[in-house]
């Protein structure tokens, strides 16, 4: 082993024993809140600074640019320190608070920008890529567009599933930021076997279900999830791989985030829990026999003041 990157993949497969008593069949979790930086972003993060150094497009000391909620700037942050690079994160202001100071200790700076609308000049991606254009020596890694954060999925989260499940994986299930997990591991489960179900779990409000079960983006509105759900289509997402939506409330993600800690002492965020109701939602849905696989985005220790907040919980949900 070279560097603490190395120890990026290669997740552990478990099963939720608890929380799958009386649904006839198991729900499995992967565990990508155990990669170094805490979540399964740290694998886009490393594939899209090798696909820039291979490419020429990062030279030695340069500087990384990312629009972030948190989790990619994280990773990104971890492989910076190991490579030598420095590294700006522009988060909404939806997303500071733990992320952002994590992020800081990590030597990032964090320019903190309005919740806007996409199209807005102040909108953090559109900030990003302006920032790259004006700075020398500067890589947006563009997470959202980058062909390599699909790519990465289809030829390690995706392959080690297919090993972990000897082949016989019915379903995966997660939510959408980018699009890069569920678009890779899709692509390649689908190549292998055209019957597996590929599940999006959708936070209630975002617009991408009504895409994927109606074919056309659905209602807008606000959810206080992080790092899932969209009101516009992210580039490397593909919509085709995917068999259908489940949406999830906020009220029922958390709950189920919470179970997932203290009923199976994973140490997950809130995204986690939206992926297993989804699964839950589906499994009628799902003839083939085999694990349904639930994505385990993230680690529980970004959501301190939120989710596991008492009073944040009793202010939004009662």
């Amino acid at each position: 082993m070279k560097s603490v990157l190395d120890c990026i993949g290669n997740t552990p497969l478990v099963p939720l024993l608890n929380i799958s008593k009386n649904l006839g069949r198991t729900i499995y979790g992967k565990c990508e809140h155990l990669n170094p930086g805490g979540s399964v972003k740290d694998r886009i993060a490393l594939a899209m600074v090798n696909d820039a150094e291979q490419k020429g497009l990062l030279q030695k000391g340069g500087t990384l640019i990312e629009a972030t909620a948190g989790n990619t700037g994280v990773g990104l942050a971890v492989v910076a320190a190991v490579r030598g690079y420095k590294l700006i994160c522009i988060m909404p202001e939806k997303m500071k608070g733990e992320k952002c100071r994590a992020l800081q200790a990590l030597g990032a700076e964090v320019i903190i920008t309005e919740n806007v609308p996409p199209e807005h000049p102040r909108h953090f991606q559109q900030i990003a890529k302006r920032m790259s254009q004006e700075r020398d020596n500067c890589f947006w890694t563009d997470q959202f567009a980058n062909e390599a954060n699909p790519v990465v999925h289809e030829t390690t989260t995706a392959q080690e599933l297919w090993q972990q499940t000897d082949g016989h994986i019915a379903a995966f299930v997660t939510g959408v930021g980018t699009g890069g997990t569920i678009t890779g591991v899709g692509r390649f489960l689908k190549g292998c076997d055209p019957d597996i179900q590929i599940v999006l779990a959708d936070p209630k409000g975002s617009r991408l279900a009504g895409l994927i079960n109606q074919g056309h983006l659905g209602k807008d509105d606000s959810y206080l999830v992080e790092g899932i759900g969209s009101s516009v289509v992210p580039s490397v997402f593909d919509p085709s791989v995917i068999d259908f939506a489940v949406t999830v409330s906020d009220r029922d993600g958390f709950q189920m985030t919470h179970r997932l800690v203290r009923e199976e002492g994973l140490l997950v965020g809130g995204s986690s829990g939206f992926s297993v109701v989804a699964a839950i939602e589906a499994i009628s849905r799902i003839k083939k026999e085999g694990p349904i696989v639930a994505l385990l985005q993230d680690s529980w220790d970004r959501y301190w003041s939120k989710v596991f907040h008492p009073e944040w919980m009793k202010s939004n949900f009662g």
